[in-house]
């Protein structure tokens, strides 16, 4: 009797979280998760990758550049280009694309065959943070709009926090290469699992009832200007403090798994800064609160480098908690100086 109580309990959670706009918010939650925790996952392997080919540190960063550079140049083209053939085929054509990108970084046998899969799977996934959002915002444009946004987001902290331990654990058993093939071929079912989900998800067109705003909606552009200038050095700081991260923790002695149990406490350290950080934003001012998050950011930085192993976890956790804080006040703060049909 219990039994067949969960399996109908379990049945009716299933068809409430597919149905109507939860099943897009299930659906592009899912694939942002995948995007996301497989991004994450390049930092502990790049010291391996040093290794594995006699490059150097700044060399095998190169991997990581790829990737990022990647995923920022061609996410304007691949939204443009979803515009004509959807948002469903571009989400599950680039998620496939970077599912196979990791996984052919364990077969390949040059360090330029390496970054070029980097550099050719951020370009797949390019289009994915903006045409989710766009998909979950048009879901839910009656209510609830800001709640989903933000479950969106947490979706992808959740990848990011699953994906590097779950590598590292696969290294041990099976060696670092033969994890990236195992996870990058988990990743193919789950793009056609968001697709099957997607079907029918996609909301409506929207149809405002006021003339829309003319331009990008921009309300204050001096102020617009400056905290993109911030959220753009904050992305390459966040990048580049995490890359040089990955090799720190191996001259401390740590090993693979280890490594990346460190990244893990960093990113799930940051999804509890994005809740944390944004109601202080709020209530403090943004300026401020920016100025602390990333004030603090840049010491937990500098304290790495002395750090016994000891300590590095508690660190981690400090230094994710304000790196990530920061995006979330930023993100807040420039949707404030956006009109209202412009947001989302």
């Amino acid at each position: 009797m219990d039994s067949e109580v969960a399996r109908l309990a379990a049945i009716s959670a299933w068809r409430t979280l597919t149905a109507g706009q939860h099943r897009a918010l299930v659906a592009n939650g899912l694939i942002h998760a995948l995007n996301d925790g497989y991004v994450a996952c390049i930092f502990p392997v790049l010291p391996l990758v040093a290794e594995e080919f006699g490059a150097s540190y700044a060399v095998a960063g190169m991997v990581k550049l790829g990737l990022s550079g990647a995923l920022g140049a061609f996410e304007l083209p691949v939204a443009l280009l979803a515009e004509r053939v959807g948002e469903t085929a571009i989400l599950t054509l680039g998620s496939a694309g970077l599912a196979l990108g990791f996984a052919g970084l364990g077969l390949v046998g040059a360090l330029w065959q390496v970054v070029a899969l980097a550099t050719l799977g951020g370009a797949a996934a390019a289009g994915q943070h903006p045409l989710s959002s766009s998909v979950v915002a048009r879901a839910y444009e009656q209510r609830g709009r800001s709640t989903a946004i933000s479950t969106l987001n947490f979706t992808g902290d959740v990848g990011k926090a699953v994906f590097p331990i779950l590598w590292g654990w696969l290294a041990v058993i099976v060696g670092w290469r033969q994890a990236m093939v195992v996870l990058g071929l988990v990743g193919l079912p789950l793009a056609g699992l968001f697709a099957l989900l997607s079907r029918g998800a996609v909301g409506p067109a929207r149809h405002p009832t006021s003339a829309p705003t003319q331009g990008w909606g921009i309300l204050d552009g001096r102020r617009f200007a400056a905290l993109t200038t911030i959220g753009i050095l904050d992305s390459v700081v966040r990048g580049g403090a995490l890359t040089l991260l990955a090799f720190l923790l191996v001259q401390k002695g740590l090993d693979t798994p280890t490594s990346a149990a460190v990244f893990t406490a960093i990113f799930v350290a940051g999804a509890v800064g994005k809740f944390g950080c944004g109601p202080l934003g709020a209530r403090f001012g943004a300026v401020g609160v920016i100025a602390m998050t990333e004030l603090a950011t840049g010491l937990a930085v500098l304290a790495f480098v002395p750090a016994p192993p000891a300590v590095l976890f508690a660190l981690a956790v400090v230094f994710g908690f304000f790196l990530n804080g920061t995006s979330s006040v930023l993100y807040a703060s420039v949707s404030e100086l956006l009109a209202s049909d412009r947001q989302g």
